[in-house]
């Protein structure tokens, strides 16, 4: 199997990050933060070496403001919906995933808040005018991809900040696909909150995912043990804990320190490279294919993510990635959980085939992805 769908989760992950989640759950499996006992503080420290990294890793507000979750889509639910009061205003932008779109979409028809979209176009003055013609005197939160799922496009997130700043209102950024793909400097950006998924491009286990902001005021979605303040009826004030109730994947989250290392040693910017390499190949032997059909004309990867979203002829992606399944490919078809980003490329009927390659990709690979959609084509 040739995987590339690395957007939907990073494959294969690094044997370091295995060896990782196996070792802790030998050598850290009490419950952290739960007892005073050696191994029980033992494990805690892993679990706050974790914090801290990701704090560095994102330039963030203090390890205190990481809290861990099972994935970015409950973080996102819990920044969105711990924010927002009866009467306030949301923006989001016409790429979010549906873990954007619904939470928000739920509070509407609540009766809580009223949400608009604004116009994401590859044009960025475009984007940006769009953006400022959407804010209410009550817009209280702007939540915004970093990275489009789907198409790839990077969003020009420091002036956005700025933007909402400047209107009064918080910046959330969906961190999805960007966390591990391009830099994401929550304070030279201005981002107030950022939700990451610890499985992608941060190279990560499954089941991991965490929230990071600048020391707001969320009120929990869920409440329960935190292993402080027990006889406080209330969920504590204090972060991270009033944010994690119940026991963390200590071993998810170990592995997810090592995802995050070996990131570095390799080098984000030499990641990207070589993604966007091996995107730039696909993309221009893509466009000499007779019904092919791509969404942008050139691959710029200054604008870009690695993702590369095609379609042939009228078949539905579905039928095309099928396909390419059969003969070894595992890529992504259909609408990828973003409804608003398939209607604003109009491709809401067919969706999309979708390739994301890894670093560990290799070019024959791509070569032999192209000689396959060509028969397809023909």
């Amino acid at each position: 199997m040739i995987y590339l769908d690395n957007a939907a989760t990073s494959y294969p992950k690094p044997a370091e990050v295995i060896e990782t989640v196996k070792n802790s759950m030998v050598f850290y499996g009490a419950n952290p933060g739960r007892s005073g006992y050696d191994f029980s503080v033992k494990t805690a420290e892993e679990v706050f070496l974790t914090r801290t990294k990701l704090n560095d890793f994102f330039n963030g507000y203090g390890s205190e403001y990481v809290s861990f979750f099972s994935n970015c889509t409950y973080a996102l639910n819990t920044a969105i919906k711990g924010i927002v009061k009866k009467g306030d205003h949301i923006v989001i932008s016409s790429l979010e995933h549906n873990s954007v779109l619904r939470p928000v979409y739920a509070l509407k028809t609540a009766g809580i808040a009223d949400f608009s979209v604004f116009r994401a176009d590859e044009n960025e003055e475009i984007l940006l005018d769009s953006f400022r013609k959407v804010f209410r005197k009550n817009t209280r939160l702007c939540v915004v991809t970093s990275v489009s799922n789907v198409f790839g496009n990077i969003l020009p997130l420091k002036k956005m900040s700025e933007i909402a700043h400047k209107n009064g209102a918080l910046f959330f950024v969906d961190g999805a696909q960007g966390a591990g793909v391009i830099k994401l400097d929550m304070k030279a950006m201005g981002i107030d909150c950022l939700c990451i998924p610890g499985h992608k491009g941060l190279l990560g286990p499954m089941g991991t995912g965490a929230l990071l902001h600048k020391n707001l005021q969320f009120n929990p979605i869920v409440q329960g043990g935190t292993g402080t303040s027990s006889f406080d009826y209330s969920q504590p004030r204090e972060y991270p804990e009033r944010l994690e109730s119940g026991t963390l994947n200590v071993p998810g989250i170990c592995g997810l320190r090592e995802g995050v290392e070996i990131l570095q040693s390799i080098g984000i910017d030499e990641v990207f490279q070589r993604e966007s390499d091996l995107c730039e190949l696909l993309f221009n032997g893509l466009k000499e294919v007779e019904n092919v059909k791509l969404y942008r004309e050139n691959y710029n990867r200054k604008k870009l993510a690695p993702i590369v979203t095609f379609n042939v002829k009228d078949y539905h992606s579905e039928y095309v990635s099928s396909v390419l399944n059969d003969n070894g490919f595992a890529v992504r078809g259909g609408f990828h959980c973003s409804p608003l980003a398939h209607k604003f490329y109009g491709t809401e009927k067919v969706g999309g085939v979708r390739i994301s390659p890894s670093f560990m990709t290799d070019e024959k690979d791509i070569k032999n992805l192209l000689i396959l959609v060509r028969k397809i084509a023909f």
